[in-house]
């Protein structure tokens, strides 16, 4: 463990996070982005305007918003009232985010004291990435810290970042 505390001093954030995040629009709605996060099996999406990163939304949010089944008593209108919800209405906007040369050091501390899942990446209020926690526990898990291009490789398959019209990944795939 000495090895991983002294190793994290030396990471940035760009050597572990992921790429290809997928991401909504603004103007989605929640039902878009509850179809990509079930499909997905994620848990937030970055929430972009004019590609300039503004908010997350997460699947609370979405939970939140979604009227109790003894306001509507039909799954289809349920469905109905979802589409009409932008992501906007219910997204966080006051979000911590980091940039590719953040200390990985840095985020750790960030995610552990605010008790998030994830940071969003950015570089001139463009999203370019993602670290979240489960890059984090891959970090801790490799030996020496290095970056694992195969493995990375596969959770950065752009393929599986493109998910509906709409939505779309951002940043190198």
């Amino acid at each position: 463990m000495a090895q991983v505390k002294s190793s994290i001093e030396s990471i940035r954030v760009a050597d572990w996070m992921s790429q290809g995040v997928l991401a909504v629009e603004s103007y989605d709605s929640i039902a878009v982005a509850r179809r990509l996060m079930a499909k997905h099996r994620i848990n937030q999406l970055p929430v972009l305007d004019d590609d300039h990163l503004i908010g997350i939304v997460t699947d609370r949010d979405i939970r939140d918003a979604y009227p109790t089944s003894m306001m509507i008593d039909r799954a289809k209108e349920i469905d109905k009232f979802a589409e009409k919800i932008t992501v906007e209405e219910v997204m966080t906007r006051d979000i911590f985010v980091v940039q590719p040369e953040t200390p990985l050091a840095q985020a750790v501390s960030l995610l552990r004291k605010h008790r998030i899942g994830s940071l969003p990446v950015v570089k001139n209020r463009e999203l370019v990435g993602i670290i979240t926690r489960s890059d984090i526990l891959d970090f801790v898990l490799s030996a020496d810290g290095r970056r694992r291009g195969t493995e990375r490789a596969k959770r950065n398959d752009p393929k599986a970042s493109r998910a509906g019209s709409r939505a779309r990944s951002v940043g190198k795939g």
